[in-house]
């Protein structure tokens, strides 16, 4: 077996900002494998958010060990991690985070302008389009995220996430802030990404979404009680199709 494009060992976290330290995550060790979609779950202060930060080198580990792509990110310095960062990791987060003045394209295309490859502005370009065709929104790339729903700007932030070809998506309550169809249907896109060979490592404290990834994680005070592989987890598109019938059930009932 390949080695893992996420290993952590014996992780931990200690905040000394204030009299009493705290032990935000206790010795936790995770592998993650290339293609796994993998859910972080676990109640407030369960350690999930901190634990999600370290994975995406926006901070580090007070002791153990993180290794990423093979290499060692446990010790770096703050630019060094944002060398990372940008290489290696995309993100999409629960409010989008898109600038509100730049069209779908643009904002798909920002990471590009921080990237250590040297692409023309053509490549840039074409890299964002095509980017915005996976996610089902090449023909809105001139909309700005006013003039886009909310699972529509979802869509864009998780274009921008695969812009750089990261080894790993980061998503951060990614369904937070959406109604529930527009959560499947988002949930639909990962899945296609994961479909395509794209690791997935999702924070969602909601355990119907996180049936739809491969695997969950479960965090309680700083440490990893539960890993577990889904044996039947749901299917965005089946979910949908349920959705849609009970829906047009509905409507004939209101009208008879």
């Amino acid at each position: 077996m390949p080695p893992p494009v996420v290993r952590i060992e014996e992780i931990h976290k200690i905040y000394d900002s204030g009299e009493i330290p705290v032990h935000a995550v206790r010795g936790v060790s995770i592998d993650i494998h290339r293609g796994e979609f993998v859910a972080l779950m676990g109640a407030s202060g369960s350690g999930k958010s901190t634990l999600m930060n370290l994975l995406g080198c926006l901070d580090r580990p007070t002791r153990g060990r993180y290794l990423l792509d093979g290499v060692d990110v446990s010790h770096l310095d703050k630019n060094e991690l944002a060398d990372i960062r940008n290489q290696k990791l995309g993100f999409v987060f629960q409010g989008f985070n898109l600038l509100s003045r730049t069209t779908a394209l643009e904002n798909v295309e920002l990471p590009t302008l921080y990237g250590s490859r040297r692409l023309t502005n053509k490549q840039k370009r074409e890299r964002a389009m095509h980017c915005l065709n996976i996610v089902g929104l090449a023909n809105r790339a001139d909309h700005m995220p006013n003039q886009l729903s909310g699972g529509q700007q979802q869509r864009v932030a998780i274009a921008r996430g695969l812009v750089n070809e990261p080894q790993v998506l980061l998503a951060d309550e990614p369904t937070g802030n959406l109604d529930s169809r527009t959560s499947i249907e988002v949930m639909g896109v990962f899945q296609k990404l994961n479909e395509e060979g794209i690791t997935i490592v999702m924070v969602t404290h909601e355990l119907d979404i996180a049936h739809y990834c491969k695997r969950n994680l479960i965090l309680r005070d700083g440490v990893l009680v539960r890993d577990e592989e889904l044996k039947e987890r749901s299917i965005a598109e089946k979910e949908l199709t349920k959705l849609k019938d009970a829906e047009a059930a509905a409507k004939l009932i209101s009208a008879s």
